[in-house]
């Protein structure tokens, strides 16, 4: 079924539920979410530039120690091309590590699930530069000693300090690109894979001995050698800082733990979690926060939440309460539906864009189905816009599958917002995210948004569907980057 409940204009709330009182959220001057988005992309284009320079600054360190003047055989050339793949191999290494160290800039910049994006791209090609490094190395030095690779491999491990747990680190770096194959990751839990992955750090560790006390590049004195330990420094304190220290920090800033449970549907719970200074985590609708419930058996167990309602503060120093909605999906988060009061919480974040950062257009149009209607309920008590600009589209098959959706439809009429509840089983053996109905009589996106293409569209549901949807956007004349689409699959 296709309702449009509300028409475009501000009206009093007729459903016997408290009003909500419109947010303070003012429409920012015209232009100005274009020159936030012109700004966004100035960043981007200086993270590229940073990190292709990073690459032609391994290189042009070895060139500049006069690296190619050495190049007098063919065994030297074998050398020299395996120095140089190490080089570059280790600096995407450490462009891996920066981008998973969740840094502020970066996220703001360019959003988290595209940092892991990224440093998930990054993963072979650095393994093949520094596998071909090995190889390269022990057929460089075994020409010039009249040996085969395998016997100067061995030569190298017993000889050489600090070799050995060179061949360490290839071994941890193969373990873990091979478990982030998505065929291997689907046949293991989320857990297994995350401490696999952890190696990631052992596997840097062990390579980098071996870097400053062979390696002449290297050599004690030289402008190169503290040029690399530099960047290694900065990118171990990032980790340190933004991994562990800054979660532990705002755990206990904030002192968080679950004040109640409660049922929103079948399988669905709010937790309402009391806290203090919570001012700090207003105004982030739409990003998410990784959660940690202190209680036996869960503490381990990280979950990218986003909060679906601004904090409510009730007590001086920022004391109140936020919530997060969460849905039975699996036994992670079915332990959360029994969550007993008091139960400590520690939480890292906020991440992400899906938030009012990303905007470039004064017009927006929200998408939830699911549970992922959830954070769009707090983007739309947040955002600005005027009444009018604004519109909201909520799937799901029955009405009881539209999660906060009174509360949804009471801050729609107080911020003047048109919404469509589209309900109904899913029009079977098409590609759509719309229901069988919708589908039947020829509806569209544009049937529901028909100036969609001059606004920002924020898309939050099942992967499957979501990709639906922004594929609609695409032929509705939507540019890439007025969607937004927050992937939570890391």
């Amino acid at each position: 079924m296709n309702t449009q409940l509300l028409p475009a204009t501000p009206a009093a709330s007729s459903s016997g539920r408290p009003e909500l009182s419109p947010p303070s959220a003012k429409r920012p001057a015209p232009g100005w979410f274009a020159r936030q988005y012109r700004q966004r992309m100035l960043r981007t284009d200086l993270l590229t530039v940073i990190a292709w320079v990073s690459v032609a600054a391994a290189i042009a360190l070895w060139l500049a120690d006069g690296g190619a003047a050495q190049i007098t055989s063919p065994a030297s050339l074998f050398t020299a091309a395996g120095i140089v793949a190490g080089l570059a191999g280790m600096d995407l290494v450490l462009l891996m590590l920066l981008l998973a160290a969740r840094i502020p800039f970066i996220d703001r910049t360019i959003g988290h699930d595209r940092a892991l994006e990224f440093h998930g791209k990054l993963g072979k090609p650095s393994l093949y530069l520094l596998l071909a490094h090995g190889l390269l190395i022990a057929v460089g030095y075994g020409m010039d000693e009249g040996l085969d690779p395998v016997t100067e491999s061995i030569n190298l491990w017993v000889q050489v300090p600090d070799m050995w747990l060179a061949f360490v680190s290839m071994a941890l770096s193969i373990a873990v690109v091979v478990t982030s194959l998505v065929a291997v990751r689907r046949r293991f839990p989320y857990e297994f894979w995350y401490v696999v992955h952890l190696l990631t750090y052992a596997a840097v560790a062990t390579s980098l001995p071996h870097q400053f006390s062979v390696g002449g590049l290297f050599a004690a004195g030289t402008w190169q050698r503290w040029y690399w330990l530099a960047i290694c420094i900065y990118t171990g304190t990032a980790l340190v800082y933004f991994r562990v220290l800054e979660p532990v920090l705002a755990s206990a800033r904030h002192q968080l733990s679950v004040a109640r449970v409660e049922a929103v549907a079948p399988g669905v719970v709010n937790i309402v979690m009391k806290g203090r200074k919570l001012e700090q985590l207003a105004g982030t609708g739409g990003r998410f926060f990784i959660w940690r419930f202190l209680a036996t058996g869960m503490w381990w167990h990280p979950h990218p939440f986003s909060l679906s309602a601004e904090p409510v503060f009730n007590g001086p120093e920022g004391q109140g309460t936020l919530r997060v909605t969460v849905r039975n999906l699996g036994d992670g988060s079915a332990q959360l539906l029994r969550l007993r009061k008091g139960t400590k919480v520690a939480l890292e974040g906020p991440y992400g864009l899906l938030s009012t950062a990303a905007r470039t257009r004064n017009k927006v149009v929200m998408i939830g189905a699911g549970i992922g209607i959830t954070p769009l309920r707090a983007l739309l008590e947040t955002t600005p816009f005027a009444p009018g600009e604004a519109t909201v589209l909520l799937r799901g098959h029955t009405d009881q599958e539209l999660y906060l959706g009174s509360e949804i439809l009471d801050l729609c009429q107080a911020r003047g917002v048109r919404l469509f509840h589209l309900t109904g089983p899913r029009a079977h053996g098409h590609s759509t995210w719309l229901p069988e109905e919708a589908v039947r009589n020829g509806f569209s996106l544009t049937s529901y948004v028909p100036d969609i293409a001059d606004a920002d569209v924020y898309v939050c549901g099942p992967a499957a569907w979501a990709a639906n949807v922004i594929a609609d956007a695409g032929k509705a004349g939507v540019p890439d980057e007025q969607i937004h689409h927050e992937r939570f699959d890391w």
